[in-house]
């Protein structure tokens, strides 16, 4: 009701399951009636969870169909989902009691093209995860691949990155850093570029594996 509400907006099919979902969304626009761009996927769901479906939409882009993205739901007692749903491809996640305005600016934001951070639940939500992320190499160990993409980031990039993580919209790293928006998205797109990250969320989850960001913190 709230998305068929805006002008702007359609909900175009609905699934009851991920197997189902799955289906529907890998098929053809023209079989659908129109495109999907957005899907707002449930974590919990009989016979395919929303993690594999996830995925399984993840790997039918990359075998070269049009799928659409993925916002993840999911609840405060699902957190220890987020980040494996983040890796199954998704482009962001919202908290099942999000108000109704987040929801809509999350589906518009993911469809302009970026991702959904959002500054209270993320770092709550990584704070919850904390235990599930890597163990921090040895002093000796070799560089891994993502420390050394790590490394090539410029002082002013890693420092954009780590506003990222904490959840700051380029406007406000703008303001953070006192340099212009267009600025900003410049550094973010050199970062993902850098980094072979698909999006702002993947580069969240980076920071943290890498330990640049800690939850913590």
């Amino acid at each position: 009701m709230v998305i068929d509400s805006q002008p702007d907006l359609r909900v175009v099919v609905e699934a009851g399951d991920g197997e189902e979902a799955v289906r529907l969304l890998t098929r053809s626009a023209t079989a659908l009636g129109e495109p999907v761009d957005i899907v707002l996927m449930d974590v919990r769901m009989p016979r395919l969870d929303g993690l594999a479906a996830t995925a399984q939409l993840t790997a039918a882009a990359a075998a070269g169909k049009t799928v659409p993205r993925v916002i993840v739901l999911t609840t405060f007692d699902l957190d220890e989902y987020v980040l494996a749903a983040i890796r199954a491809g998704a482009s962001g996640f919202l908290l099942k009691d999000a108000l109704p305005e987040e929801m809509l600016t999350a589906i518009r934001t993911v469809h302009a093209g970026d991702a959904v951070i959002a500054p209270s639940s993320t770092r709550r939500l990584l704070e919850h995860l904390s235990a599930t992320l890597p163990v921090p190499p040895a002093p000796d160990a070799p560089p891994s691949a993502a420390e050394v993409a790590l490394a090539h980031l410029t002082d002013r990039e890693r420092e954009v990155l780590v506003l990222i993580a904490r959840g700051r919209s380029n406007t406000e790293i703008g303001q953070d850093l006192f340099v212009a928006e267009a600025t900003v998205k410049t550094h973010v797109g050199r970062i993902l570029a850098k980094l072979a990250v698909r999006d702002r969320v993947q580069a969240v989850v980076f920071a943290y594996e890498t330990g640049l960001v800690h939850p913590s913190v």
